[in-house]
């Protein structure tokens, strides 16, 4: 189990994920309403409840972070940003949910002057979990009854030169995302929905998750945090890390991530600047 990041004990923010996972089953199992918001995407009360359940149990912890979750800034509630504060999504690939996929999850993050440090991910309908801290490693877990079993450490893998695995949004996939892996060479292509792909690649079952289109800092931050421990990286398509805080854009598009890759293997960055070809190898 990871040691404690400034204070704060993974094992209760992973039970805050598995307790908000918990009420977004009980939404799964009936039959709920889908409302857009008005950037036109989905949001149900699986949604709503989970995030007022972490909101409340996160300030009960740590009353001195702020908490900048999804459904609360797409209501215009963001606090103040000193260096430290959580980010969450209570309901990861809300598409996925509605699909009934089962491919959606619980994401918490704590940012520590613009660098994910802490990260939780819970896939309910799954019962799987992973988490890391900066410092303590990255590890998953199946999750029965509340409990984890079968704790196990997890680390990325080397790329296996050209091939490898590509995960792709299985909701938000476009031709720029295509575009992208040609130089890659991927071996195989996988859709999977929500944060689950930084999760495969942190556990050394993928390799590449590139992603072009909008995607916000609480879609990233849990898994960014996750896939660095296990000896990954998340980089934009420049090859720095992605930050998180305020952009300095509009209201609207503030917490805006840019385009991203998420890498197992740093060195596959190198091929950020290579031209395009079918047989592009990790330098």
């Amino acid at each position: 189990m990871p040691e404690s990041e400034k204070g704060l004990e993974v094992a209760d923010i992973v039970q805050v994920a598995i307790t908000a996972g918990a009420a977004i089953m009980d939404v799964y199992a009936s039959c709920f309403e889908v409302r857009l918001k008005q950037d036109a995407s989905p949001v149900t009360d699986a949604d709503l409840r989970a995030e007022q359940l972490i909101i409340a149990d996160l300030r009960a912890r740590a009353p001195h972070i702020p908490v900048i979750a999804e459904e609360s800034v797409s209501a215009g509630r963001v606090p103040e940003l000193p260096a430290r504060f959580f980010l969450v999504d209570p309901l990861d690939g809300t598409r996925e949910f509605v699909a009934r996929s089962d491919e959606f999850t619980v994401n918490i993050a704590l940012v520590e002057h613009g660098e994910p440090i802490l990260g939780v991910i819970f896939a309910p309908a799954m019962g799987e979990v992973a988490f890391a801290t900066r410092t303590g490693g990255a590890f998953a877990a199946r999750v029965e009854d509340g409990a984890l079993l079968d704790l196990r450490p997890i680390r990325a893998r080397p790329c296996p030169g050209p091939g490898g695995r590509a995960l792709v949004s299985r909701s938000h996939r476009d031709p720029r995302t295509t575009e992208a892996l040609a130089r890659f060479a991927p071996a195989e292509t996988v859709p999977l929905g929500s944060s689950l792909k930084f999760c495969r690649i942190a556990e050394g079952r993928a390799d590449i998750y590139p992603r072009h289109g909008v995607t916000m800092q609480w879609d990233t931050a849990a898994g960014d945090a996750i896939l660095r421990a296990a000896g990954g990286c998340v980089v934009t398509e420049t090859g720095a890390p992605l930050r998180y805080g305020h952009s300095g854009a509009s209201a609207a598009c503030d917490f805006r991530n840019p385009a991203f890759f998420a890498f197992g293997d740093p060195a596959l960055v190198a091929l950020l600047d290579a031209p395009q070809r079918g047989d592009a190898k990790p330098g």
